[in-house]
């Protein structure tokens, strides 16, 4: 197996946001991240640190005892970036390797990128629409290719900090629904939690009132790890 990787931490947690919100699973969280949200709550995955070297026998060991030796079956691969050129050799292997052990794979995508060798082999695909808020911008394109090639085998995310991301969300959706003949997959909006801050009550009821009033087209669905353990509670 190749040597060793960059990884921030591997460790069990509840789903805390999304359609799988409330299943457990254990994270294996890359580090290392070139996109650069401005609102990102994970900032210390960013640096490509080349001291947090682990192979890929000690993260099948560390999944396994994380998952009470082997009886939680769901893996999520996250970051940092997982998708970033540096890291797919070894997502790839580590991947392959968790599929082989009988493991469910959910890979976290940035949505900047599709890397077609690591989607056809994970189970499914939480890919991110960028909002204005987070400085970063997701090519259409992405999410065209990803309903034609992975149908109902992916969810889109998108963070809602204000109206204007929520307006942001609506049109990039009516310009998928002119160009695409269905859309093939779930998209969730997340009422956006900072850290340092309380719960944004009135921020949560406004995207739901946003997104009734214009059809109900989406998902809202906060971040529950963060309603229990709060914003900056890592590793939950």
């Amino acid at each position: 197996m190749k040597g060793n990787q960059l990884i921030n931490s591997i460790y069990r947690a509840t789903e805390g946001e999304g359609v799988f919100l409330g299943r457990p699973q254990i994270f294996v969280r890359y580090q290392g991240c070139a996109v650069g949200c401005l609102n990102c709550d994970s900032k210390d995955t960013w640096d490509f640190d080349r001291e947090m070297g682990v192979t890929t026998t000690e993260i099948l060991e560390r999944v396994y005892t994380e998952g009470f030796n082997g009886k939680i079956k769901n893996v999520s691969i996250t970051g940092g970036d997982p998708l970033h050129p540096s890291h797919v050799p070894h997502v790839l292997e580590v991947a392959s390797a968790l599929k082989d052990r009988g493991y469910f794979i959910n890979i976290e995508a940035a949505g900047t990128r599709v890397v077609d060798e690591i989607f056809d082999i994970v189970d499914y695909i939480s890919f991110d629409f960028k909002t204005p808020s987070t400085g970063v911008k997701t090519p259409l394109r992405n999410i065209q290719k990803m309903n034609v090639l992975y149908p109902n085998k992916f969810q889109v995310k998108a963070v809602i900090a204000d109206k204007a991301d929520f307006d942001a969300v609506l049109d990039a959706y009516k310009s998928l629904c002119i160009t695409e003949d269905s859309l093939n997959f779930p998209w969730v909006l997340t009422p956006c939690f900072n850290t340092e801050e309380q719960f944004p009550l009135q921020r949560f009821i406004d995207v739901m009132k946003w997104n009734e009033e214009n059809g109900g087209f989406f998902r809202v669905i906060g971040q529950q790890h963060k309603w229990i353990f709060g914003p900056d509670e890592k590793q939950v």
